[in-house]
């Protein structure tokens, strides 16, 4: 079971994460560190503990904004470790996500906490430790995809995706309400929703075939218009765009 360590300076919300996450079967042990720095000590004694050892810490639940050391730092320090505790941040503050997930965070929960959030990110960190074949995971909704939202998680229907965007190792979905940011390799959704009548048109865009209004030609350059967003097509993917928009029903 999973060994975690909660961190925050605020003595009544470490309190309720820990309730939580002793509370959640997947977690062995919780144990609490009022700041950065009393924490950093803590996961020192876990490392040279070893992962069997008796001192041994999986996964850290991190706030942010703390004096002195705050979570970011933490989280930045334990990238210089050869095999740091997993991440968790659990902050008030949503403009810190991109940050996180750049330090390979396994998750950012928004406060205040709720216990169906708190418990997709224990799952989720199981499944990225050693425990992973003792949980059962479930197989993701094929029609939906969770994101997060204001600290909410919505599911958005693929079907209503017009296109993504790649942002490094995020993706931008697009739909004709908003977009959304999701930690999720372009080329990973490229896979997943061939299927579904996604094509990759460049290196930075997947396009649902379905949403597209128009395919363009001017002056050797090709795009199409996906509801009122004209996106450039490269040379490399035009033929097959053009094959399959041939076909399509």
């Amino acid at each position: 079971m999973l060994r975690a360590l909660a961190v925050d300076d605020e003595h009544p919300s470490l309190e309720e994460l820990l309730y939580l996450l002793n509370a959640d079967p997947r977690i062995g042990s919780a144990e609490g560190a009022g700041d950065a720095t009393e924490a950093l000590r803590r996961i020192n004694r876990a490392l040279e503990s070893g992962p069997l050892g008796p001192e041994a810490i999986d996964v850290v639940f991190l706030d942010i904004n703390m004096p002195g050391l705050d979570g970011l730092d933490l989280a930045r320090l334990l990238t210089g470790f050869a095999k740091p505790p997993l991440v968790v941040f659990v902050t008030a503050h949503e403009d810190f996500a991109v940050q996180a997930f750049d330090l390979k965070a396994v998750d950012y929960v928004l406060k205040p906490v709720r216990k169906e959030r708190l418990a997709e990110a224990v799952r989720r960190a199981a499944e990225r430790s050693d425990l992973s074949p003792r949980i059962p995971v479930h197989e993701p909704d094929p029609d939906h995809i969770p994101v997060e939202l204001g600290g909410v998680t919505r599911f958005v229907l693929v079907d209503d995706i017009t296109h993504v965007e790649a942002h490094g190792d995020y993706a931008r979905l697009h739909t004709d309400k908003g977009s959304h940011l999701v930690r999720i390799p372009l080329s990973t959704l490229e896979e997943r929703w061939r299927s579904r009548g996604f094509v990759r048109i460049h290196r930075r865009h997947l396009v649902a075939l379905r949403h597209i209004g128009e395919l363009r030609l001017d002056a050797g350059t090709v795009s199409v218009l996906v509801g009122a967003e004209e996106l450039q097509v490269s040379r490399r993917h035009t033929r097959e765009l053009r094959d399959l928009l041939m076909r399509r029903p």
